[in-house]
């Protein structure tokens, strides 16, 4: 990125480096998304609603494990690349360069101390906390048991799969895009092959299941440390002292924050959505909403990869002070997001059933509650992809606390609607509620961005990174 940084000056090399970012993290969340959903294809057809239920009670827990390491792997990557491109302006080439692969050092080793810190606190958190977690759900019966049998191999795993979402992302940042996505890529293979053997083969269910995600998570693991350690990365790790910076380590958690809350926010709307459903429905209705959970994730994780790769030239573009290239990067992102969203929709309500068949065919009742809930859950759901990349947008040109307070407010402002609309339309109630809400809060994040981008645009600071 930074050889060729005077050459991005036209919308097609915009869109080179666009591209170049954004194919490989779109198709990293895709890759991670299909730990989830090849799971819940496998649970669906050998397991039934029930297995389904007591995934979808399960998954919120390990959801929030995992954001703890985006959260770290985009604070990072975000003071890194910002560092890249600071060194790139600057007259005293060779001595930025030492500063910046210095600054990238003491920024990877303090990530991987809090991946480990945090890693070791949610084992002790599950430990002690992990069924009550599922009972806040609403978690009873089959289903309930069930879910314990897919937590507890997590329980002494948690750094592994801090550190399998984490460690893509600072591969990737370190120029290294396909790299990152060869490794997630791989994870996804043996996790499905893991899921053939564990779940069909040896009948271990959802500990099956758990089980072959942590060995795919493991493979991640040593694929990222071994790219640090090797000669493929701009920056030899090994040649640097391991430290903790706690300086550091603040500013990465500010910057990844946004992405954690954004985890959160995903497990919590999960979360209650499953505790609302059991207290309007059933367990039955419960496999529904995991089934569409999964489609809906499908998309969420193509517009977080967009936004994720984005991040990279946005940042590097901040520290060039180059707003005007931050605006056009931004608007074709924003583009690319809204016309996948709005074809994935179309396809869903179009064909339903073919999408369902993926997870359940020989269920009449679960079927035909998962078609009212494709129709009532995902009407917005490209709105949802919108306020994504609003949330990556921020945090790429530092303004963590704008990152945050989106984010903050996309899961607040869903809950007076979930709060409400049940009492009046109970289960159709729970259904429509994220949408609307979604489109409550897309009037109010797209002023805020382009307000932002239009007056950074126009001002043409040179210290705008410091903004």
């Amino acid at each position: 990125m930074q050889a060729n940084i005077q050459d991005i000056t036209s919308d097609r090399s915009i869109q080179r480096a666009f591209w170049r970012y954004a194919i490989p993290s779109i198709a990293a969340m895709l890759v991670n998304g299909l730990y989830q959903i090849i799971d819940g294809m496998f649970i669906g057809h050998y397991l039934g609603y029930q297995g389904l239920a007591g995934i979808n009670v399960a998954w919120p827990i390990i959801y929030v494990i995992a954001g703890v390491g985006l959260m770290i792997g985009m604070g990072a990557g975000s003071l890194n690349s910002v560092s890249r491109g600071r060194s790139t302006t600057s007259q005293q080439d060779s001595k930025e360069a030492v500063r910046a692969h210095t600054q990238v050092a003491k920024t990877l080793y303090t990530a991987l101390g809090l991946a480990i810190g945090f890693g070791l606190i949610f084992s002790y958190l599950l430990l002690l906390n992990g069924t009550h977690l599922l009972l806040a759900q609403g978690a009873e019966g089959q289903a309930l048991v069930l879910a314990q049998h897919y937590l507890s191999p997590f329980v002494w795993t948690a750094v592994i799969t801090i550190l399998a979402s984490a460690l893509p992302i600072l591969v990737r940042n370190d120029e290294s895009p396909n790299i990152a996505t060869a490794l997630m890529v791989t994870g996804a293979c043996i996790n499905i092959m893991l899921d053939y053997l564990l779940i069909v083969q040896f009948d271990m269910g959802l500990k099956g299941a758990a089980l072959a995600t942590v060995c795919a998570q493991l493979s991640v693991c040593v694929g990222g440390f071994a790219y640090f350690l090797s000669s493929r990365t701009q920056l030899k790790l090994s040649t640097y002292r391991p430290s903790f910076n706690a300086r550091l380590a603040g500013k990465i958690l500010l910057l990844g924050s946004s992405s954690f809350v954004m985890y959160i926010y995903t497990s919590f709307v999960f979360a209650l959505h499953n505790r609302l459903f059991m207290e309007y429905g059933t367990s039955i209705t419960v496999a529904a909403f995991a089934i569409v959970g999964y489609l809906m994730v499908l998309y969420y994780f193509i517009a977080e990869g967009i936004g994720e790769g984005m991040q990279p030239p946005v940042s590097f573009f901040l520290g060039a002070a180059q707003p005007h290239n931050i605006k056009k990067m931004v608007q074709l992102a924003a583009t690319v997001t809204l016309t996948i969203g709005l074809s994935w929709v179309a396809v869903l309500n179009l064909f339903p059933e073919t999408m369902i068949g993926l997870f359940n065919t020989d269920d009449p009742i679960l079927i035909q509650e998962t078609v009212t809930g494709i129709h009532l859950h995902l009407f917005a759901m490209f709105l949802d992809g919108l306020i994504v990349l609003a949330i990556m947008y921020f945090m790429a040109v530092n303004q963590g606390g704008k990152s945050l307070a989106i984010s903050m407010g996309h899961m607040l402002i869903q809950l007076p609607f979930l709060y409400i609309l049940p009492k009046w339309l109970g289960i159709y109630g729970v259904w429509i509620a994220m949408p609307l809400s979604n489109v409550a809060m897309f009037f109010i994040v797209a002023p805020m961005v382009w307000y932002h981008m239009n007056a950074a645009t126009h001002k043409q600071e040179p210290n705008l990174a410091t903004a």
